[in-house]
């Protein structure tokens, strides 16, 4: 079952990290991307929801739960509309792994707004992305930072995290796949609200398009999903968000071999600063949540 989970997780990691080899044709082609995320996450969520028909499981959710599921869909959707944005200002290898600090957003986020101490090694984490962060966005004519696409896919990162924070913190009693169901289904409401008000055409013009947009959805949204909840099950959320970290490296193999990104030195110094950093704040967490433990079993005994 370990290795099945690792397997898991990994396989997770690369089909989230393939996010540019279906997203950036669709630029260049400048098809719209309001329209190609709308049918991103409604055929996502038409899959989910597929297996949720097959597990036989209730689609019932109250007023509280549908509200903070509209707000959930609405962080994911601003999320990556950021992301896909910072495609213009910064590489998809750059801006997948700026994307990536968003467990140290979360971090920061649990401290100012909820009082959680920041250890030793979280405080190392969060110096080690924000290095990281600041190599990857140096023009290479001198020490000039591209604030334009660092501030665009940090609000990427940052509705991501926000994402996190509330599913935390919310209390919601619904599955996993209940969860994504209804958050794709959100999402994709929030792009046609926001395609239709820009009076934009949702016809897909090409069954090739049409079946980008099917592969985009199955390997980059429910394969990433389902394997990361099966994954957290078979080796637990630590371990799988350590292996988060193949997410931004499978990103910069697809822009250098696929879209002929330069692999520079300041990417290595960058991607290798934000990985340990988010390594680091995963382990510190990790350390976190067990002493935690320990303490309410002291007070239980």
């Amino acid at each position: 079952m370990k290795l099945k989970g690792y397997l898991l997780g990994i396989l997770s990691s690369v089909s989230f990290g393939l996010i540019p080899i279906f997203i950036l044709p669709l630029k260049q082609a400048h098809f719209s991307m309001d329209i190609s995320l709308f049918y991103r996450f409604l055929f996502s969520a038409l899959m989910v929801g597929g297996y949720l028909l097959y597990s036989g499981e209730n689609f019932r959710i109250n007023k509280k739960e549908a509200l903070i599921l509209s707000v959930l869909g609405v962080c994911y959707a601003l999320s990556s509309e950021f992301l896909f944005i910072g495609y213009d200002f910064l590489t998809p290898g750059i801006a997948s792994t700026v994307l990536f600090i968003y467990p140290v957003i979360v971090a920061l986020i649990m401290f100012f707004f909820y009082r959680e101490k920041l250890t030793k090694l979280s405080i190392v984490s969060l110096l080690l992305a924000f290095a990281g962060v600041i190599v990857l966005c140096l023009k290479e004519n001198g020490l000039e930072i591209n604030f334009a696409g660092l501030g665009i896919v940090m609000l990427s990162s940052l509705f991501y995290a926000l994402y996190m924070v509330i599913v935390n913190k919310s209390d919601l009693k619904v599955s996993g796949f209940k969860l994504s169901f209804y958050s794709m289904l959100f999402t994709s409401a929030f792009f046609m609200i926001k395609a239709s008000a820009e009076g934009e055409s949702f016809a897909i013009p090409s069954v090739s398009i049409f079946l980008n947009f099917i592969v985009f959805a199955f390997l980059t949204t429910v394969i990433s999903s389902l394997c990361l909840v099966y994954a957290i099950k078979y080796i637990g959320s630590t371990p799988t968000a350590i292996l988060g970290a193949l997410e931004p490296v499978v990103a910069v193999i697809v822009s250098v071999f696929m879209f002929h990104e330069r692999f520079t030195l300041n990417l290595l110094i960058g991607i290798t600063l934000i990985l340990l950093g988010v390594t680091f704040n995963v382990i510190a967490d990790s350390r976190k949540s067990k002493r935690n433990q320990s303490t309410t079993l002291k007070v239980t005994d």
